[in-house]
């Protein structure tokens, strides 16, 4: 990647997916002087059986956690968390365009497009139909991410698989991706399980190994356009 500065987003299909799958990335760009920005596709709310603490409590995490990357702008969608397979396709499509097309990222970072969670799979779609290079000619980098606990669940077979082909050395940012992701108690589980500290830090350190550093995030590149 160049060093020229770069408008940089993460599309979410939950808060916290942005953290634990390019979190240290995130804050690698950051440091580089990018301009960063998260697109957060669902919410929660109390008209969907939620209670009015709990709604609360996640604002003040999202915004504790975007004061901590240092985001440009935060954009929330508000579709209904683990419903948007009862949305119009085309609606989420619309907004999401609408986002990108305000922004004009370069880069985009993306969930994996089997993971296990139907939120997920219909946010890979929604923002793929928003890269085609005759209508978003800036978007010039495209960049799928995994993340713990969903992607490692999709159904067997090799059109299901994450094989990383990018890895980013995240050494100096993995303390801080951690503290990061304290914000996110209701997410987090016990050792052994999956989005357990220990497990987080068990993959960073794998995808570090196959680059010989500490910590890395790994990923597939879906498009790099060179000027």
């Amino acid at each position: 990647m160049d060093m020229k500065q770069k408008k940089v987003l993460v599309v979410a299909p939950h808060p916290d997916d942005e953290t634990l799958g390019c979190g240290g990335t995130l804050l690698k760009h950051k440091a580089n002087g990018d301009e960063i920005y998260w697109l957060i596709i669902t919410n929660i709310d109390e008209k969907n059986g939620w209670q009015k603490k709990r709604v609360e409590s996640r604002q003040q995490e999202i915004d504790k956690v975007s004061e901590m990357y240092g985001f440009s702008k935060i954009f929330k969608l508000n579709f209904p968390t683990t419903k948007l397979d009862t949305i119009p396709i085309s609606d989420i499509i619309g907004k999401i365009s609408n986002v990108i097309n305000k922004i004009q990222p370069s880069v985009i970072y993306i969930n994996n497009y089997s993971d296990v969670h139907t939120d997920h799979q219909i946010t890979f779609s929604s923002v793929m139909s928003c890269t085609k290079t005759f209508n978003y000619p800036y978007i010039k980098r495209i960049l799928m991410y995994e993340t713990i606990s969903e992607t490692e669940y999709s159904s067997p077979g090799s059109k299901c698989n994450f094989d990383p082909n990018v890895f980013i050395d995240i050494s100096k940012y993995f303390a801080k991706k951690c503290e990061i992701i304290k914000n996110y108690k209701s997410e987090l589980m016990d050792f052994p399980l999956p989005r357990s500290f220990s497990s987080i830090e068990s993959l960073a350190r794998l995808r570090g190994s196959r680059i010989g550093v500490e910590y890395a995030e790994a990923f597939v590149l879906l498009q790099d356009i060179i000027d």
